[in-house]
């Protein structure tokens, strides 16, 4: 986007949301790896 554009289009709001989208997925994701770490060698016998 170029200096004075409207960051308040369809557009931009729809882009602003699939980027939060993904930083909340990719958050997600980490927390669930980060879990599950700890618990996968407990299930060695």
């Amino acid at each position: 986007m170029g200096r004075g554009d409207n960051r308040r289009t369809w557009k931009m709001r729809r882009k602003k949301r699939q980027v939060k989208l993904k930083r909340r997925v990719k958050r997600g994701i980490e927390k669930a790896k980060a879990a599950k770490k700890p618990a996968a060698p407990s299930k060695k016998k």
